[in-house]
């Protein structure tokens, strides 16, 4: 099933039209995103550490941990996952054994970045990045520990923010030559930045549009114009569970009563749907006969 799933995001990401993926921090995300129809699956960094751990995105998630997450996803959905690994956990010899790993959950591209550990969420200040031939060590690691060759690795770079946008492009295209399949420059700030990305190497890129982050908004469309093969929203549905959630709980607490906002839950049955509770209900009455 993995090999088909990896097959399938490669050669999706190779029609290079945008396509959208929403940012997953658990499995109940992963799953409604599955039942909402979008094509892909992607495990936020920073939303697995903001859902999990309650704390922002400064590099306190285990390798542990993300792969838990990545594997109740695969066992949930039908899905191809994108996983954001960070740094690699470590050196190239940590980020193999982070790729075979994530693999082994059911990863079918992997993610590896650029920064200093501890790296940061790509949108705050303060960020760092090592050497070139430091993280390009780490992707051809990343390249060589995999057992499928369409496992995708995508070499995401933070030097537009901590040196210049020509050594980020530099980066994305050296990244490319070492044997990343995908490339991801973190938070371009202009539009002619966003225009430029996709013309630094003949590979799929995407994009990730964070609200109210440093990267300009645009359209699907748009970005497909450009030749775009991934439109990125990490993390637009956490914060709008965050924002329901606010309104929900802050209305009980200041009422008392969940009367005048039951238009912002779900029902009991949609939520038990969403969980597949119906197939479990089937697989009970199978054993009891």
């Amino acid at each position: 099933m993995s090999a088909e799933l990896n097959k399938r995001l490669k050669d999706r990401l190779a029609k290079r039209d945008a396509m959208v993926v929403a940012g997953c921090p658990n499995a109940l995300t992963a799953r409604l995103v599955e039942d909402l129809g979008y094509e892909a699956i992607y495990v936020t960094g920073a939303g697995v550490t903001n859902m999990n751990l309650g704390m922002p995105d400064l590099s306190f998630i285990t390798l542990d941990m993300l792969c838990d997450v990545t594997a109740a996803m695969s066992d949930c959905t039908n899905l191809p996952i994108i996983v954001d690994a960070d740094t690699g956990f470590g050196n190239a010899v940590n980020t193999e054994y982070t790729v075979k790993r994530l693999e082994r959950a059911g990863a079918s591209c992997i993610q590896i970045e650029d920064q200093l550990f501890p790296k940061k969420c790509g949108h705050f200040a303060g960020k760092a990045v090592v050497e070139k031939e430091e993280w390009l060590n780490k992707i051809k690691a990343a390249v060589n520990a995999r057992s499928d060759e369409n496992l995708m690795i995508m070499a995401r770079t933070d030097a537009r923010a901590c040196t210049s946008f020509e050594d980020a492009a530099d980066r994305a295209r050296s990244a490319h030559e070492a044997g990343a399949d995908f490339l991801f420059v973190e938070a371009p700030q202009s539009l002619e930045e966003i225009k430029e990305i996709p013309k630094i190497a003949d590979a799929p890129f995407m994009i990730n549009l964070v609200y109210g982050g440093k990267t300009p908004i645009l359209s699907r469309e748009e970005l497909a114009e450009m030749g775009y093969a991934m439109t990125l929203y990490a993390n637009a549905g956490l914060q709008s569970a965050v924002q329901g959630m606010n309104k929900v709980l802050g209305h009980i607490l200041k009422t008392g009563s969940i009367d005048g906002v039951l238009d912002d839950v779900c029902t009991f049955e949609v939520r038990q749907n969403t969980v597949n509770k119906p197939y479990y209900d089937e697989l009970e009455q199978k054993y009891a006969e």
